[in-house]
């Protein structure tokens, strides 16, 4: 492991650590009775260090957002032949990083749960992700119609955020394979999943039969993408 990999796993480790002990702190004493230095503390680092990784106590309990926000917003700009694909791989890696540790996932939920200001604050972190899927579907679909993009991602949204609150309230593991059959779905409702048993090779005369609920940028970008083939 190179330095700088060896540097970035310790920082992460120490986010962590802080995370982990400002959530028990605020489940044992309450949100608002919990101070910055009572959780650098049990954390064991330093008050200047905690206003480094963080803004404040908020801010830690919506910290994996921010990150999986930012590695979004990296996965979404490369390339991807199935824009509609891509938004829900997207979901699917949001949920797996919380289904990865359920345990804490509904530690956060009971603070977020509790305290007002953060459940404002959690509504909003929500319409960010359908934002930048509705931003992204915009770009990769020219044509679009705004509505098609909006709807597809408050579906998407709308879809991850109840398989999630199904392992976050409940006590069993929900695995992902779970959120991938909903979200298959939603993109089958919406007129955008693929039919896996076409083969564009077998003719030379293509007849293409589409859903009458896909969108009519999709309808273009899959006839332009048989006759590149």
């Amino acid at each position: 492991m190179s330095d700088t990999a060896a540097a970035s796993a310790a920082q992460a480790a120490s986010r962590a650590a802080v995370v982990a002990a400002a959530l028990e702190l605020f489940a044992e004493q309450g949100f608002d009775q919990t101070s910055v230095e009572q959780i650098a503390q049990a954390a064991g680092v330093s008050r200047s260090t905690f206003f480094r990784q963080f803004g404040g106590k908020d801010d830690v309990v919506f910290t994996d957002h921010e990150l999986l926000l930012e590695r979004l917003r990296e996965f979404l700009a490369q390339p991807h032949r199935d824009p509609w694909a891509a938004v829900c791989e997207a979901s699917l890696f949001v949920y797996a990083h919380f289904a990865a540790d359920p345990e804490l996932a509904r530690r956060r939920y009971a603070v977020v749960r509790g305290v007002p200001a953060l459940r404002d604050r959690e509504i909003v972190t929500v319409f960010r992700y359908e934002r930048l899927f509705d931003e992204y579907l915009r770009a990769s679909l020219p044509g679009l119609d705004p509505l098609d993009a909006v709807g597809f991602s408050a579906l998407v949204t709308a879809v991850h955020n109840h398989v999630l609150r199904r392992l976050i309230r409940g006590p069993k593991k929900v695995p992902v394979s779970v959120l991938r059959t909903a979200l298959d779905d939603a993109r089958r409702r919406f007129g955008v999943l693929p039919d896996s048993e076409a083969d564009p090779a077998a003719e030379q005369v293509v007849v293409a039969v589409f859903p009458r609920a896909m969108p009519t940028a999709e309808v273009a970008r899959r006839l332009r993408e048989r006759l590149d083939d």
